[in-house]
């Protein structure tokens, strides 16, 4: 009797190799390896978990459609996150004329340079922050300061002007780091209010 390997084990040309010979049971384990960590990403993108849960169901149908396009130039979960970014980018278009930019808030409008960390946050925390930024500016920033495309690209991908893109990350720091403020006035004396 032959002895199957774990599939935590198995390598990334196997998990490949078996989604291309058509095994439901490699597309699961291939599913069951990255899902947790594309959800994560899609998280980030959407407004609501049942949005990111269809960014990723949207990102893995798309994996498996284009799988044999996939050169193996690079690790199949940066490939794998970038579809999921688009399929956020996606998602966001069909969502884009139901949404305004502004979310309503009272914030300084200018980091004058500013730099804020966020290192001593927990993943929740930073997830809810990112989360409450209108839309617009929740895919400039998560483009910019989380994937690292440039102004030019996440122009040419929203289909706005480089200077909006720059306006609009910048827009989204203040408002991030307004909230970060208010987070950690919050930790200190217990007196938060969203």
């Amino acid at each position: 009797m032959r002895q199957l390997t774990p599939p935590s084990q198995l390598s990334e040309a196997e998990l490949i190799d078996g989604c291309l010979a058509g095994s439901r049971l490699m597309q699961k384990h291939l599913y069951d390896r990255f899902s947790a960590r594309m959800m994560a990403v899609c998280l980030r993108y959407a407004q609501t978990t049942f949005e990111a849960e269809d960014v990723l169901q949207e990102g893995f149908i798309t994996v498996f459609n284009n799988l044999r396009n996939f050169r193996r130039e690079c690790p199949l979960e940066f490939w794998i996150r970038r579809i999921m970014v688009n399929a956020a980018l996606r998602q966001h278009r069909r969502n884009a004329p139901l949404v305004a930019v502004s979310d309503g808030g009272d914030y300084p409008e200018d980091l004058a340079g500013e730099e804020f960390t966020l290192a001593n946050y927990g993943f929740e925390e930073l997830l809810g922050l990112i989360q409450e930024l209108a839309p617009r500016y929740r895919m400039v920033f998560n483009l910019f300061a989380i994937e690292g495309y440039g102004h030019k690209e996440i122009g040419e991908m929203l289909g706005i002007s480089e200077g909006t893109s720059k306006s609009q990350y910048s827009r989204a720091r203040v408002i991030l780091k307004s909230k970060v403020e208010r987070l950690d006035a919050h930790r200190t004396n217990g007196t938060f209010r969203k």
